[in-house]
């Protein structure tokens, strides 16, 4: 069954990305596995496989996983989906490929969103760091202690009627837009808590930006495809491009055959302050602007996008942040809280997986063919 591409463990998922090295070799003779080690006891690594094209560099494959860590399951399962079907069909003549693993090792190891230092990476991609301004996103000064309880959580009741009443009274001051805007767009002022995108750039956001210099400029054509889950629809993936894609939602969604496109903005998703396809996008406009670029977000829904979905999220991101960090009166709701976090991010029901899959299989097939990657 094609679920069996989900593990459990990021060792497990590691291992087999590593062992996939073979199988890509006998296409790619000069294909080589090359690791980056995070600092700390715990064996922690960025693993990429790079690939050069054997005749002429036409085209480049980039595929990226576990920016968040613990989206991490999800993505090394559509990596795997990748390399086993579609990666047969590469033309290795004037295709390279850049297959990356868990940009967040310890985030997936730990079954968590940021990373050690716990930021957000999808806010620490900024272009320079000065635009990591404590000052940024000033509104969130008034939502911290909303969002961010700094005790342990010994009442699911009493919490949960602390947030819905936060939600209506910051609802009524600010508007719902805005309140969601501020929750979403990150904040670089409050280390310890929800959303926070650093105060330099991280190591593994360094150690991805040279892997993009060093490797995307040798090519003609570039297509970038990275794995995300969370938001939208419960039962179909979103296609989430850059606000720096100058091809619009409808035009790129006909032009994949694909049903869901929408551009990173308030109107059609949410903004982004840090996001690492946004940073990707300004390197290749500042020094490629006349070659063909198309980079985009994997966005598979898990609760779905209702009202309530949306503040479900919400709320379990802030329950997950509080106990990590501050504990909970008992087992029972360390396990309640770590159950409805991994329905977020990695759910584990079969029928989700399998039409994750299916969305998987549409938008790889749309985009791979219509930006030249496969044959007519």
């Amino acid at each position: 069954m094609d679920t069996n591409l989900f593990v459990e463990n990021y060792e497990d998922s590691r291992e087999r990305f590593r062992q996939s090295l073979g199988e890509i070799r006998a296409r790619w003779p000069g294909a080589r596995l090359e690791s980056h080690r995070l600092p700390g006891d715990e064996d922690l690594t960025i693993d990429w496989i790079a690939a050069e094209s054997l005749v002429s560099p036409d085209r480049l494959l980039v595929f990226t996983t576990g920016e968040h860590g613990v989206e991490g399951y999800v993505g090394g399962a559509m990596l795997r989906l990748f390399q086993r079907e579609f990666l047969p069909r590469l033309e290795p003549q004037r295709t390279g490929l850049l297959l990356v693993h868990a940009i967040n090792p310890w985030g997936m190891k730990h079954r968590r969103r940021v990373n050690a230092a716990n930021v957000d990476l999808n806010r620490n991609f900024v272009v320079d760091e000065r635009e990591m301004d404590p000052a940024f996103n000033a509104d969130y000064d008034r939502l911290a202690s909303f969002l961010n309880p700094q005790r342990p959580l010994r009442s699911l009741l009493l919490s949960n009627l602390t947030f819905f009443v936060g939600v209506l009274v910051y609802t009524l001051q600010m508007g719902g837009q805005r309140l969601r805007r501020t929750t979403l767009l990150g904040q670089y002022r409050f280390p310890q808590y929800l959303g926070y995108g650093g105060s330099s750039f991280q190591e593994e956001t360094r150690v991805l930006m040279r892997l993009y210099r060093e490797t995307m400029p040798r090519y003609g054509r570039v297509v970038h495809l990275d794995m995300h889950t969370g938001y939208g629809p419960r039962y179909q993936m979103t296609l989430v491009n850059s606000a720096l894609e100058p091809r619009d939602s409808a035009e790129l969604a006909q032009r994949f055959g694909y049903p869901r496109v929408a551009r990173a903005n308030a109107s059609e998703f949410y903004e982004i302050h840090g996001d690492m396809i946004d940073r990707v996008y300004a390197l290749w406009r500042a020094g490629f602007p006349d070659k063909p670029f198309y980079a985009t977000t994997f966005e598979f829904g898990t609760l779905g996008d209702s009202l309530l979905d949306v503040l479900r999220s919400l709320r379990t991101m802030i329950l997950e942040r509080q106990v990590y960090q501050h504990g909970a009166r008992n087992a029972v709701l360390r396990a309640y809280v770590a159950r409805d976090f991994r329905e977020l991010f990695d759910p584990p029901d079969e029928e989700w997986r399998r039409k994750a899959m299916a969305d998987a299989r549409q938008a790889f097939e749309g985009i791979l063919r219509a930006e030249g990657f496969l044959g007519v």
